[in-house]
């Protein structure tokens, strides 16, 4: 809860330096955008590594599966 919290503070704090010099907010407001969708795909991956037999069956996925996806690094599709 604490990182959600802080990502969410050092989100409006460039949100917000940004709107005073429009030449830096799209390049920052693109960035900004780069970094949540990397830490939603690392939250996913920790969550799909955590997953019983069971819910991966119901998924269609096997554990070879989840673990190679799982310990993929972030960055990568």
């Amino acid at each position: 809860m604490e990182d959600k919290t802080m990502f969410r503070n050092a989100t409006r704090s460039l949100e917000c330096s940004a709107d005073r010099d429009p030449d830096v907010r799209s390049p920052l407001v693109a960035l900004l955008a780069r970094w949540r969708a990397w830490y939603a795909v690392y939250r996913q991956r920790r969550i799909l590594l955590r997953l019983d037999e069971a819910t991966l069956k119901d998924l269609g996925i096997s554990r070879v599966d989840a673990l190679q996806e799982g310990y993929k690094p972030f960055w990568r599709a």
